[in-house]
């Protein structure tokens, strides 16, 4: 069974980064394309980054664009999501999710994914 395991939320101040990891067990990760989503609270919840399982595209929402970094490592089985010059507005609930396959179509929704993590608070506050 494919389990993902989200870690490095936190409360950092405005203007700070914060690295988030996914380690996916059951599995080699390079059958999968990765996708991180977030959700705020009384919000739907929303693509932040995915990369692709062929060739490592990525793909960012306007909103992080320039600011986050998604990558992968298929030897660790965990993708990461480094964000830098954090805003309250970022402020949610992160989640790692995983679909299967050749996948090359990088904006996704929650229906797309075949897997999900449990999730990590990030909170952005002074």
């Amino acid at each position: 069974q494919v389990q993902l395991v989200e870690s490095g939320g936190g409360l950092v101040q405005p203007g700070g980064s914060l690295r988030l990891s996914c380690v996916v067990s059951g599995d080699t990760l390079d059958n999968y394309a990765m996708a991180w989503f977030r959700q705020a609270p009384g919000k739907e919840r929303e693509e932040v980054s995915c990369i692709s399982s062929v060739d490592a595209r990525t793909y960012y929402t306007d909103s992080v664009r320039g600011r986050f970094t998604m990558s992968r490592d298929n030897a660790k089985n965990t993708v990461y999501l480094q964000m830098n010059s954090l805003k309250p507005e970022d402020t949610a609930v992160y989640y790692c999710a995983a679909v299967k396959g050749p996948h090359t179509i990088l904006v996704v929704t929650p229906g797309d994914m075949d897997y999900w993590g449990k999730g990590t608070l990030v909170t952005v506050s002074s």
